[in-house]
């Protein structure tokens, strides 16, 4: 069963940044192409960011274009999620998950989730 744990959330300011980190174990990692999803309370989960199994393409929802940025290091089973100038409204849980299909927006595309780390934004 492939394990995913993510690291990195935390209490910021408006305008602040955060690097949030998602390690995946007992499993292949470049198998899989990856993505990060929120949620909200009283929200829905929400797609924000995938990439591709070798990294070579990302995709991102609009209101994180320009702001965040997604990678992965295949040697050491990591995924990334850079996140710049964050807002107020991106305080969410945000998850990582693995699946094969590439770059897919639908959370039920993805077969394996993380726990969720907490972002929270203060205006």
């Amino acid at each position: 069963q492939v394990q995913l744990v993510e690291s990195g959330g935390g209490l910021v300011q408006a305008g602040d940044s955060l690097r949030l980190s998602c390690v995946v174990s007992r499993g292949t990692f470049s198998w899989y192409n990856m993505g990060w999803f929120r949620q909200a309370p009283g929200k829905e989960r929400g797609f924000v960011a995938a990439i591709s199994w070798s990294g070579g393409s990302t995709n991102y929802a609009d209101s994180v274009k320009g702001r965040f940025t997604i990678s992965r290091d295949n040697a050491k089973n990591t995924l990334y999620l850079q996140m710049n100038n964050l807002k107020f409204e991106d305080t969410a849980v945000y998850y990582c998950a693995a699946g094969r299909d590439l770059g897919a927006i639908r959370s039920d595309a993805y077969n394996y989730w993380g726990q969720g780390t907490q972002v929270t934004v203060s205006s």
